[in-house]
């Protein structure tokens, strides 16, 4: 919807309907929402090409470009020098995290007193549940279009994606942008989806996208018409979940605000000024990247089954590598030897390195037989340093008495030498941790 004279109908696929018939899912996406901060809060900046991310300088990557970057090819996780190239007269800036929360949070209350039904995914995006019957009788797209005038009463605006399942409100809400309300009719999904190609579909990443091709599969038309028997021989359990899906069929809950969903890995990344070569200072980074997936571990509650390291050796090309752990573990003092280990499973001397990343994944698992460890004590032919270290309670005490003095006192109160090597080596991208769930 472009202007409050415009209907949303206008851009809708299929027949207005009077009333709803079934499920109304909508996802609701913040439109160019960092940069679009960034203009709100410096009227300067308006109507000229806003750049968010780290500088070009110190090789940062892009977060957000403003819709006036976007024409000069401008668009995020690409480099900050590319985009300095391509737009040298965009205003860079890094960004304020801390504000960007404050303003989604008032975006997510506006859509938590239309319906409690409210999953927020991202900090710009999020599903919520307008099923006519359950919480209003009100058609959902006057809903929706009534959320739509209130965010852009904060100063920002948004596109809002509206039919009967999750799959297909997120295919919509990136159909019209920015400013759109794309309205999918019941009885409509798979007809909307048919002529989309296979990457609009979220989870058909470029591999399976070539595996499809090569079967002559290349719309959602296609795919909607596959056997899921013949998939799931093909693509696994993941087979017929994307048939169900490209037809339009998905059942997957809006999960209320109150309702916490299961972390599947906690992980955390970061990017260097200049490239690192030496095998010291890479052990030193996958240490002090570790200590940070640690502590956010402890804070979580959480102990993780698998450590994953992930190393980039330019922007386009890198290594990832997982090993299960010998006993669930939140402590980096257990898993950052076994993301060494790794290390010289994806990397020789002398290879450069501009991003390394350690996360942990599989909790919640029932503990299994514990393995047998080069660092057991009856094990060790030696009983050195490693026999002599504390045992794992005693580690694991540690780890929470550092979280204690670093909360109280700030960061930088107790650090390793490994944390203070990089303290101002990092790009000034804001560091990536994720909790995927």
């Amino acid at each position: 919807m472009r202007g409050s004279e415009q209907s949303s109908r206008d851009f809708s696929f299929g027949a207005s309907f009077e009333r709803w018939r079934g499920p109304a899912i909508a996802l609701l996406d913040l439109d160019a929402f960092f940069a679009s901060v960034e203009q709100l809060d410096h009227p300067e900046w308006r109507g000229k090409p806003v750049i968010v991310g780290g500088s070009p300088e110190m090789r940062g990557v892009v977060s957000t470009a403003s819709y006036e970057a976007r024409p000069y090819g401008v668009h995020s996780a690409m480099p900050a020098a590319e985009a300095r190239r391509l737009c040298p007269r965009g205003i860079f800036t890094q960004g304020r995290f801390d504000r960007y929360r404050e303003l989604s949070g008032e975006v997510m209350d506006i859509i938590g007193q239309e319906t409690p039904r409210l999953e927020q995914v991202s900090i710009d995006e999020a599903f919520f549940d307008v099923t006519p019957g359950c919480y209003s009788a009100e058609n959902p797209v006057d809903i929706c279009e009534r959320i739509q005038a209130r965010v852009a009463r904060l100063g920002v605006t948004c596109s809002i994606g509206l039919s009967t399942s999750k799959t297909v409100a997120k295919i919509a809400s990136e159909i019209d942008k920015p400013r759109g309300l794309t309205v999918v009719y019941p009885g409509t999904e798979a007809a909307f989806l048919a002529p989309l190609p296979l990457r609009a579909l979220s989870g058909i990443g470029a591999a399976t996208e070539r595996k499809l091709a090569a079967l002559g599969i290349r719309t959602l038309g296609d795919l909607a018409m596959q056997s899921p028997q013949e998939m799931r021989e093909r693509f696994g359990v993941m087979g017929p979940r994307m048939v169900d899906r490209a037809r339009g069929v998905d059942h997957s809950p809006v999960r209320e605000r109150a309702v916490a969903r299961e972390v599947k890995s906690v992980s955390n990344e970061r990017t260097f000024a200049q490239d690192l070569t030496d095998r010291d200072e890479i052990r030193a980074a996958i240490r002090h990247v570790s200590g940070v997936v640690g502590r956010r571990l402890r804070k979580k509650g959480l102990k993780g089954r698998e450590v994953t390291l992930k190393i980039r050796f330019d922007f386009e090309h890198g290594r990832t590598i997982q090993r299960a752990l010998p006993s669930p573990a939140d402590d980096e003092a257990e898993f950052a030897p076994v993301a060494l280990e790794l290390l010289d499973e994806i990397w020789h001397e002398g290879m450069p390195v501009r991003l390394i990343g350690v996360g942990i994944s599989r909790f919640n698992e029932e503990d299994a037989p514990r393995q047998a460890s080069l660092f057991d004590e009856d094990a060790s032919p030696s009983k050195g340093v490693e026999a002599a270290s504390p045992n794992p309670r005693a580690k694991a005490n540690l780890g929470r008495v550092r979280d204690a003095v670093r909360e109280r006192f700030g960061e930088d109160a107790l650090a390793f030498g490994h944390d203070l090597r990089f303290k101002h080596r990092t790009s000034d991208t804001q560091p990536m941790h994720r909790d995927i769930e």
